[in-house]
């Protein structure tokens, strides 16, 4: 990987690292965070990255529309739900309920 992709990842985890339990964001609530407007895949990428980091809560990084896209990352079928329901998150079907009053956007938090 290229030492800019690496650096940016370790951006995506400081922010990671900062959502709150019982809160869930985006992959592109960070990257618009970050600058990186365009750049919410690459976020999904950091995560993806992010599993052997115990620090970084990749469980609360879901879709824009609060999908648990990153669930085939985790060890098991339903540990990302596991993880989210553990910390008070409510999730049906693989969709965050109750999304906007979860969702933490780390440019009005931060």
């Amino acid at each position: 990987m290229k030492p800019e992709t690496l650096d940016f990842f370790d951006r995506v985890y400081a922010i990671v690292r900062q959502v709150p339990i019982g809160r869930v964001t985006s992959y592109g609530a960070i990257a618009r965070y970050l600058g990186a407007v365009r750049s919410a895949r690459i976020v999904g990428y950091a995560m993806n990255a992010a599993h052997n980091l115990e620090d970084v809560p990749a469980h609360r990084v879901v879709n824009r529309n609060g999908m648990l896209t990153g669930k085939f990352h985790f060890e098991g079928s339903k540990l990302m739900q596991q993880l989210l329901e553990s910390e008070g998150v409510q999730v049906e079907a693989d969709q965050v309920q109750d999304f906007k009053q979860v969702f933490w956007d780390p440019s009005e938090e931060l």
